[in-house]
Formats: structure tokens, C-alpha cells, sequence
């Protein structure tokens, strides 16, 4: 069944390709026509473009002369010409597909043709990478193609933005700009988390001159697996800190690493849960001195404990995180890169930082956040390519509703992906791993070794060097240099260890990196030499939780017709094995009394480990799933919130608005006032939210109290406020009532909400759906926030106004009282016949008094 399925997927794509041929047919047949026109014609073709697009309002009309139109600057600015496998997946891209293209197949480049075209309706492309270096890298190099066809070009880095310019002697370099005028620009490229935080920080913005971003028309996102998917997990957070619980920390951390694993506590390593027996339990109230636990009054405990529990038994130094400049510094577990300024949530991040004895940080405060699931799925079109996207075509259907297509290759694939050696002990592996690249070494093969974890490349790199081999280490610990590093794997003789895909974005190119080499015949010699050796080995040291990854690994040998060879050294004692049946597999080895440094090829273990991937995958699409699931709840709030955030801003009179909101507060009183029960502290203190003092009294008598009184009391206040202020300045002042009341409120259901999701899993003991509770509960708090939101701003409106009011009232009297007492010293010096200076500071404070008690007669 399975293979029939495949291969009504296979046809499907392949239908797919032959459809897209006949437009990559059209394409070609515009070559030459481009190929005559001077450098001076060709620049002219995007106005020619864009005004045609105004004509006929379709982009996919003018495709073909687009796209052979960047072919051609491309050979005139890069000598690079599109392959028409790379046309084809331009073609795919600006569909809103996602593009799978083997490693080496030039997908940067492919990039700049959706990006063009898309670009000609007057619309912005985001180009999306994995970081800065390849966002910086990716700018400038395809920026001279944009460049050349007349197009801006942006880069958003962590450290600033910049837009592409053209020097006297031209020269492209980026040069600092303001992030506002950067997102102006044709082409935008970034990572992932600066365009989300940017969308983050738009929607905080307190004046509409603070936001950056534009509408986010469409997005191509490089190495789509590794953001869409990997990435994920984490929701992007802005947050604040909150009070300080550094004491608590380390109190329940001295508490967990007293407690023993079974006796005290269990643990469920697969869904990183942790469970307190009665032992345990009765020991932590022991130091807590406290009778009970679990009682409401303590459930802050019951939390603190067990994220510590957590620290001390699924957290491991140098797997999960490093500790560098007293600083704990998550490891992304997809690539081995240190994920600088990303901190574990709820109080997790806290709990490691007591556990490794470093500065704790206080938690935060949430102000803003959004999954990148739902972040990306804001963009009109959404498109995206890498090696690997075909065993995760399910989720990226379900959730971004996005098809792929494999896209042929160039050449031929040479590669010989070698049967895995599966060895019986960790140790035995690690051996015959090591006797493998010394054999491949002598005749100067380039190796590359893939690694799950920093740990274990620094610990094959120590075995290497104790054998008399240099090697290069590429992890998250060298993360600066690994685009020159992973550049020059391909060099005779060279031995690269890496974390899983660190390097990701550069080509390993047989020979080595030809700019490093000063004489081109050397390079053209080392090339050859390497194509006789076989091209480049990878090696992979261990199965990876995901296909992808391996399969990822694989993809970096054998780029665009060259050999190459891969093979995985696996044990019964690896991680993943052990999970799933790994004593099994040991324990059969062990009975037939096989050699433990002799290697198994064995089918069947090879696909139960497949199996195993599977699973894992499963598991953790479920877990992506339920973040979605969830967030989507989020989401939709979110977008009401930030909707009526941006009407409050770019409003320029939100009166109706305010008006509605205080008849709206007044009817709801009236609506819910059971005279039988309603006395008149509640009264007063409705009235005190919106009235002065002085008018409590008046308002307050039951002739006056009613619906209509009070909202035309209160209009008159607020009228009265609009009227003695200019018409830009009251307008500001009510944007930033709505702000600040919207904000406020934003930032508390925030966090009854994240607490909500830590607590809705208990609803399933009552055989109630989750899901579903959160959902309902979501809504009844959410239009407990909308009631509230528009309560504030109808209290804050008024209240302003009555400050103004006051204030303007003073005023009056004091300037009364200066003309009043200059008339009085003027008189005095006249009855004198001398000037005010006759007057001794004694008269002048007497004349004071007359005139502030004739004030108040007046009043």
C-alpha cells in the first residue's frame, strides 16, 4: 500500500515538472531576445515590465520575460545562467510552493527569480535565511543582480539594518539605515526572528512613526525545513522582567538535588514529565515546612520544584546548553548552533541557571508573542526551498497549507549512499569510526564527520588528534568561522567534524575553495585529485531523531554530478537505538556471542530504526500541531487586539470611538443595577471612576443618577477637553488612552492565558477535550479583555479631561488674581503718586489677600 501511495506521488510531481517545462520552454525561446540588448536596454526592461503589469494585472503574463530577463543580468554581473532546473524552481517558488532541491543546486540563486517578478506589482519580497551572516552574504552577492535591473535592496541584521549602495566606483556595500527605510526597499533579506520580532515590536509601537514593517506581501524562505519546522517549537517572546525569585530558585534547587531518581521521584524522559512519590512528596514539605503541597496556597512550590526536577535530569551541560561568560546559552539541537538570546519560558531557564551556580535572570513578563507558524502564515503568498522538505510534505500541508515539489537535478546524482555499520557498544563505534578516516585520510579523501551534539565532537576531535590527525571542529562554539571552515571541506585531506547541519547555506566544493587558492591550476589539480579519490565521504556517527537531518548530512556529498560517498556508524547504544528496542538488538548480538568490534549489516535493524525515526517525527509533529492548535487561539485574539492597536494609531479622531465606549459603560451599569441590593458605596464608586470629586454629590442624589444625566455629564467633560486643546494635540492624547489601556490589558490576559495553557491538561482527568476547554475558556476571558480594554479607556478619557479641566480652571484664577493684584498696586502707587516700587513688601502682601478673598466671592 505504501509503495502505491508513493507512487501516486511520484507521478503527481512529475506531472508537476512536465507542466512547468512547457513555461521553462517559453522562457528559453526569450534568451536571445534579451542576450542583444546593451547593459543600457536592459536596465530599462523592469520599468517596461511594471508598466505592462499595470495593464494586465497579472504577474504570471509577464513571467517569462521576468525571468529571462534575470537570467541575463545574471550572467552579466555574476557569469552565473539560471539552469532550467533552477527556472523550474523559481516557477515553483512563485506559486507559493516549496521547492526541493538538492544540496549544490544553486537554490540562492533561484531565489532571485520569484523575487523579481514579484516585485514588479510594487509589492516587497522578504528573503527569509537561517542568520545574519548568510542574510548579509545573500544581500550584496544576488544584490547585483536587483541592482542592475534597477531594484533597491535591504538587509535586517540583530545589530542593525542596512540598504545596498552603489559606490563611485561601483561597488556594492551595505550602508546603515534607519529599519523603517531598510523595509522600503524592493527586496528585504533577514532571519527569520528579526522579521518576526520587527512584526512583534510594530505592534508595541506607541507612535505610528515607530513601525517599520510594511504588508507583508510575500516571503521565500531558505532552508524552509530548518525555520518552518525545526524552529517551530519556540514562540517568538518579547517580554519584561518580573519580580525578583532568585531565593526561591535556589532553595528548590538545593531541594531537587537532595532527591533521588525512583525513590523520591519519577521521570518520563519522552514527554519530559516529572512525577513526586508520597516519599518525595512528604520530603519537600519537610523543607518547605508546610502541610501540604499541593494545596492551593502552594502551587507556586509544586511549580518552582518541578522545573528544578527538570534541570537536574533532562537539561545536560554541552547537550542542551553551554554555560559561556557565566551565561546559560541554548543549543538548537537541529543544527548545534548556540541560539544566542533565546531563554527557556516559565521559569525553566531560571532553574538551570541555579543549577549551574550562575547569575539567575529574573522571568519575564510577557508583552508580546507569536509562533512562527503564525508569524509566516500572515504573508499574502509564502513559498520556500531546501534539501529536504519531501518526508515533512504532510505537515507542511496541514499547517501552511504549502504543496512541495521535487525539483530534478542538474547532473546526474554519482552518490553512493553506503549500508549503515551497526556495532554492538558505543565504544566499538567510536573505533571503527576512527579506523575509517584513517584509512580514507592516506589517500587523501575529504571527510566530513556528522555529530549530534557538541560533546561529541569535541570528543571524536580529541581521539583524532591522539591519533596524529588535524582536524577542523565545526559546532556552535566555532559558529563565526564556519562558512570559510565548512568551504574548504572538500580540500585534499581534510577532516571536518561538524554538529549536524551546522554550515548550512555553503557549498562544499571538491578541491577546496577556489578564491583561497592564488594560482587557479593548483585548485584545478586538487579538484581532479579529489574526483580520483572518490569525492567527498560523510560520515555519520549516529542516527538522527529525524530523517531529514540525515538525509540533510547525506546531501552534502555528491553536489551537481559529483561522486561521493556516505555512510552512518550506529551502535545499540546510541540515543535513539536505546529508545526504541536498542537491549533487544544488544542482547540477540550478545547470544550469538557476536565480536563487539565487528560490524552488523543488517536490513531489518536498519528499517526498525527507520521505524524509530518515524515515531519521533510523529511525536514531535503532534507537538508542533498542538502548539499551532493553540496558538491559533491566540492568534485570533491577537489579530482583534492588534487591529484596534493599529486603529489607535493611525486614526486621526477616535471621539465616536470614545463616546460609544461611555455609553456603552453607562447602559451596562444601569442594565445590571438591582435597586434591591445596590446602596450607595457601589454607587459612589462608579461615579469616582469617571467624575471629580466635586460632582460625586451632585451626581449621586437619585433625581440626577441616571443613564442619560450621567453620559451627558460626562460628554461635556470630555467635550470641554477636545475644545481647550488643539485639535493634533487631543487627538495624540486619546490615541494614547486607547494605547495604554490596550497594552495593559494585553500584557495581564497575556499571562492568564499562558497559565491556563500550563494548567489545561488536567481537564482530560475529567474526560473533558483540552483543546476544546481552552477554546471556550479563551473566549469568555477574551471578551472579559475587550469589556475591560473599553471600560479603561472610557474611565481614562473622562479622567483626563477632568484634569485638564481642573487645570485650566486654576489657571484662570491665578491669572485673575495677578490682574486683580497688579490693578490693586496700581491704584496704590497712583493714590501715592509714586510707582509700585514706593510699596514695601508688607502692603503688597495685604493687597495679595484682598485681591484672593475677592476671588472668593467670586467663585
Amino acid at each position: 500500500m505504501l509503495n502505491f501511495l508513493k507512487k501516486i506521488i511520484k507521478n503527481s510531481n512529475d506531472e508537476e515538472i512536465k507542466s512547468l517545462s512547457k513555461i521553462v520552454d517559453q522562457i528559453n525561446s526569450l534568451e536571445d531576445k534579451y542576450k542583444s540588448l546593451s547593459d543600457s536596454d536592459l536596465k530599462k526592461s523592469t520599468d517596461i515590465l511594471k508598466e505592462k503589469y499595470k495593464s494586465v494585472q497579472s504577474l504570471d503574463s509577464i513571467l517569462p520575460d521576468a525571468f529571462a530577463l534575470v537570467r541575463e543580468a545574471s550572467k552579466r554581473c555574476l557569469s552565473m545562467r539560471h539552469f532550467d532546473v533552477q527556472l523550474t524552481g523559481g516557477l515553483c517558488l512563485h506559486q507559493g510552493k516549496i521547492a526541493e532541491m538538492r544540496t549544490g543546486e544553486g537554490k540562492t540563486l533561484v531565489a532571485t527569480l520569484p523575487a523579481y517578478l514579484n516585485t514588479l506589482s510594487g509589492g516587497t519580497v522578504h528573503v527569509v535565511t537561517v542568520n545574519d551572516y548568510l542574510a548579509k552574504r545573500d544581500s550584496v552577492w544576488m544584490g547585483k543582480i536587483y541592482n542592475f535591473l534597477g531594484l533597491s535592496v535591504g538587509c535586517i541584521q540583530n545589530n542593525g539594518s542596512f540598504i545596498l549602495k552603489e559606490d563611485s566606483d561601483g561597488s556594492l556595500n551595505l550602508e546603515g539605515s534607519a529599519r523603517p527605510e531598510v523595509y522600503k526597499s524592493d527586496i528585504v533579506y533577514g532571519t527569520n526572528n528579526e522579521f518576526g520580532f520587527d512584526y512583534l515590536r510594530d505592534n508595541m509601537a506607541q507612535e505610528s512613526k515607530e513601525k517599520v514593517q510594511r504588508e507583508l506581501d510575500f516571503a521565500i524562505v531558505d532552508e524552509v525545513d530548518n525555520i518552518l519546522i525545526d524552529e517551530a517549537r519556540t514562540p517568538l517572546i518579547i517580554s519584561g522582567p518580573a519580580p525578583d525569585k532568585s531565593q526561591d530558585y535556589k532553595k528548590f534547587s538545593k531541594i531537587a538535588s537532595k532527591l533521588k531518581l525512583e525513590d523520591d521521584y519519577q521521570v518520563d524522559a519522552k514527554r519530559q514529565s516529572v512525577a513526586l512519590t508520597e516519599v518525595g512528596i512528604d520530603k519537600v514539605e519537610k523543607s518547605l515546612k508546610i502541610e501540604n503541597l499541593y494545596a492551593e496556597e502552594n502551587q507556586i512550590y509544586s511549580h518552582l520544584l518541578e522545573n528544578a526536577i527538570k534541570a537536574e535530569n533532562f537539561y545536560i551541560k554541552n547537550d542542551q546548553y553551554v554555560v559561556r561568560d557565566s551565561e546559560i546559552i541554548i543549543v538548537d539541537e537541529f543544527t548545534g548552533r548556540l541560539m544566542e538570546g533565546r531563554r527557556y519560558s516559565d521559569g525553566l531557564h531560571q532553574a538551570i541557571e541555579s543549577k549551574e551556580s550562575v547569575t539567575i535572570r529574573r522571568e519575564s513578563v510577557t508583552y508580546a508573542t507569536i509562533t512562527l507558524q503564525n508569524y509566516f502564515r500572515l504573508y499574502n503568498k509564502l513559498s520556500g526551498m531546501t534539501g529536504t522538505a519531501a518526508t515533512e510534505a504532510e505537515e507542511f500541508q496541514k499547517i501552511y497549507n504549502l504543496d512541495v515539489l521535487e525539483i530534478p537535478t542538474n547532473k546526474l546524482s554519482l552518490r553512493d549512499d553506503l549500508a549503515d555499520q551497526i556495532y554492538m557498544t558505543e565504544e566499538a563505534k567510536w573505533r571503527a569510526v576512527t579506523e575509517k578516516i584513517k584509512e580514507l585520510n592516506l589517500k587523501g579523501t575529504p571527510i566530513l564527520v556528522g555529530t549530534t551534539t557538541i560533546e561529541k565532537s569535541e570528543f571524536l576531535s580529541k581521539i583524532l588528534k591522539s591519533e596524529g590527525l588535524k582536524c577542523n571542529i565545526l559546532n556552535a562554539k566555532q559558529h563565526e568561522s564556519e562558512a570559510n571552515i565548512i568551504s574548504q571541506a572538500g580540500a585534499p585531506f581534510s577532516i571536518t567534524v561538524s554538529t549536524n547541519m551546522a554550515g548550512r547555506g555553503t557549498d562544499i566544493i571538491l578541491g577546496g575553495n577556489p578564491e583561497n587558492y592564488s594560482d587557479s591550476k593548483e585548485w584545478e589539480t586538487n579538484n581532479r585529485k579529489v574526483l580520483d579519490y572518490g569525492g567527498l565521504y560523510v560520515i555519520g556517527t549516529e542516527r538522527h531523531e529525524s530523517r531529514r537531518i540525515d538525509n540533510q548530512l547525506r546531501g552534502r556529498s555528491g553536489r551537481q554530478g559529483d561522486p561521493g560517498t556516505t555512510q552512518f556508524f550506529i551502535s545499540t547504544e546510541d540515543s535513539l537505538v536505546r529508545r526504541f528496542g536498542g537491549d533487544r538488538i544488544k542482547s540477540a548480538m550478545s547470544m550469538f556471542n557476536w565480536d563487539e568490534n565487528e560490524a552488523v549489516e543488517n536490513k531489518m535493524i536498519s528499517r526498525s530504526i527507520e521505524s524509530a525515526q518515524s515515531k519521533v517525527e510523529a511525536y514531535h509533529f503532534e507537538i508542533r500541531k498542538t502548539l499551532v492548535d493553540y496558538d491559533d487561539v491566540m492568534n485570533t485574539q491577537r489579530d482583534v487586539i492588534y487591529k484596534l492597536r493599529s486603529k489607535a494609531l493611525f486614526s486621526e479622531d477616535l471621539s465616536q470611538e470614545i463616546f460609544d465606549y461611555i455609553e456603552s459603560e453607562m447602559s451596562d451599569y444601569f442594565i445590571n443595577l438591582d435597586e434591591n441590593y445596590e446602596n450607595d458605596i457601589n454607587k459612589i464608586a462608579f461615579l469616582r471612576n469617571y467624575f471629580p470629586e466635586n460632582n460625586i454629590n451632585e451626581l449621586s442624589d437619585s433625581s440626577e443618577f441616571n443613564k442619560d444625566n450621567l453620559f451627558r455629564k460626562a460628554e461635556s467633560i470630555y467635550l470641554y477637553r477636545k475644545e481647550s486643546l488643539s485639535k493634533e494635540l487631543s487627538n495624540k492624547l486619546d490615541s494614547q488612552i486607547f494605547i495604554h489601556a490596550i497594552d495593559s490589558k494585553w500584557v495581564e490576559h497575556l499571562t492568564m492565558m499562558d497559565n491556563m495553557r500550563q494548567s489545561i491538561g488536567l481537564e482530560a482527568i475529567g474526560q473533558r477535550n483540552p483543546l476544546i476547554q481552552y477554546k471556550k475558556m479563551g473566549f469568555e476571558m477574551f471578551s472579559i479583555l475587550m469589556t475591560q480594554i473599553k471600560s479603561q479607556i472610557a474611565s481614562d478619557a473622562i479622567r483626563v479631561s477632568n484634569i485638564q479641566k481642573t487645570n485650566d480652571r486654576v489657571y484662570k484664577e491665578q491669572k485673575s488674581n495677578f490682574e486683580d493684584t497688579k490693578k490693586n498696586m496700581e491704584l496704590a502707587s497712583n493714590s501715592v503718586g509714586g510707582s509700585n516700587e514706593n510699596l514695601s513688601r508688607q502692603e503688597r502682601r495685604r493687597l495679595e489677600r484682598i485681591n484672593r478673598k475677592n476671588s472668593k466671592k467670586r467663585r
